[in-house]
């Protein structure tokens, strides 16, 4: 067992991964070397994840491309199969922000507000101990070479447990259990789509030279038990959620506290950031279903939902509208309140606003980005239906 795990943590695997989807070092071009390509010297320029914060790979393919790290250093690649490329490359980014500013929106919009809090509640609760976790086990990621890396943001971050595979399996296993009673569709049909979408998104994550094989399947593991001990007390949660009087502080207090005791590393990791961008924006998201609950507003009530799957009725039109203009609303309030609060926090810290070093500070990064993105959940639960309302796109 002992030499499996080894294994599954070693960088060899991924390595074989990548040329096997036709993704090369360019010292390896035309194929490689008689060879293990995997195989090799793993010191030489190494890339090698948190705390380096060097030169992973990130250009289009065709030929040999070169990725650009924050420190000047350089690894060249090439992609020899394109399928696999932009595949695996969206797929990733089915685990970042974009997907997340979308999808949550948009389910709440126009699919069912009880399935919307609940896949907020998980992806929440689980994102949060994901990042936690990978700062108190510090597992490095991938070593480079023999990977190549695609991505340049996330190496500085360590890799055990892979949030990108946690998110995935979260997000698409809570939506397929919210609506397997609520919506007549068959059941395998949609179990098949939670298994194929976190599948990709997993698989992108070796693809890109991000994490191990078991930084993938933990992150996996983790989330689905975390899905079996939170889904008895799904409706207790939701309840609470919409009915205690204590929501909204509790909502606001307790992530707020989270975020501020993150535990502290040696050097500046995005994981701060990226949980206070969670949690921000869930907190939000849950003041403004308490707040819709409280005043019972038509805009929110779960009876204004019709019911099956809006995107094959003949409402197609409304729903591309009320996607279109949430967004739009949503990106609009992301960008006024960043710009608002850095002012007022550079304004109070005597700093530039696009002073990066300063805005990567415990006093500045948690309150800047825990408000614009609580504003962003408030937002999207509050103020875009009672648009959508004032619209006529209900």
């Amino acid at each position: 067992m002992a030499c499996l795990l080894g294994t599954l943590r070693s960088s060899q695997p991924v390595a074989r991964f990548q040329r096997s989807c036709g993704l090369f070092p360019a010292a390896e071009e035309g194929g490689g070397s008689s060879g293990d390509p995997a195989e090799g010297p793993r010191e030489r320029g190494a890339c090698n994840g948190a705390g380096a914060l060097r030169c992973p790979a990130r250009a289009p393919p065709g030929g040999v491309r070169r990725g650009l790290g924050p420190q000047a250093c350089t690894q060249k690649y090439i992609v020899k199969n394109y399928f696999y490329y932009y595949l695996f490359k969206f797929s990733a980014a089915l685990g970042e922000e974009i997907f997340y500013i979308t999808f949550l929106p948009f389910t709440y919009w126009n699919i069912d507000h009880s399935v919307s809090r609940r896949m907020i509640i998980v992806w929440s609760i689980v994102m949060y101990i994901g990042q936690v976790s990978k700062d108190i086990l510090k597992w490095p990621r991938p070593l480079s070479p023999p990977v190549v890396k695609l991505e340049m943001r996330t190496n500085a971050e360590y890799g055990m447990p892979s949030t990108h595979a946690m998110a995935a399996t979260a997000i698409s296993f809570s939506f397929f259990i919210a609506t397997m009673n609520l919506y007549k569709y068959p059941l395998e049909l949609g179990l098949a789509a939670a298994f194929v979408f976190s599948t990709l998104v997993c698989l992108s994550r070796l693809y890109t030279g991000m994490h191990t094989v078991l930084d993938v399947i933990g992150g996996a593991l983790i989330s689905a038990v975390l899905l079996v001990l939170l889904y008895p007390a799904w409706d207790t949660i939701d309840h609470l959620l919409l009915t205690s009087p204590f929501c909204p502080l509790f909502s606001l207090v307790v992530p707020l506290v989270l975020c501020y005791n993150y535990p502290k590393l040696d050097y500046y990791s995005p994981t701060r950031g990226d949980t206070t961008t969670i949690l921000g924006a869930a907190a939000g998201a849950t003041v403004g279903f308490w707040l819709n609950n409280k005043y019972s507003a038509s805009a929110y009530t779960d009876e204004s939902v019709q019911p099956g799957f809006p995107l094959v009725t003949s409402a197609m039109v409304f729903v591309l509208a009320r996607f279109f203009v949430g967004i739009l609303v949503v990106l609009l309030t992301r960008w006024l309140m960043k710009s608002m609060v850095l002012g007022m926090l550079g304004y109070r810290y005597k700093f530039p606003i696009h002073d990066l070093e300063a805005r990567r500070r415990l006093e500045v990064e948690v309150p800047y980005k825990f408000v614009t993105y609580s504003s962003v959940g408030f937002t999207a639960t509050v103020i875009v239906p009672l648009l959508h309302e004032l619209l006529g796109l209900l």
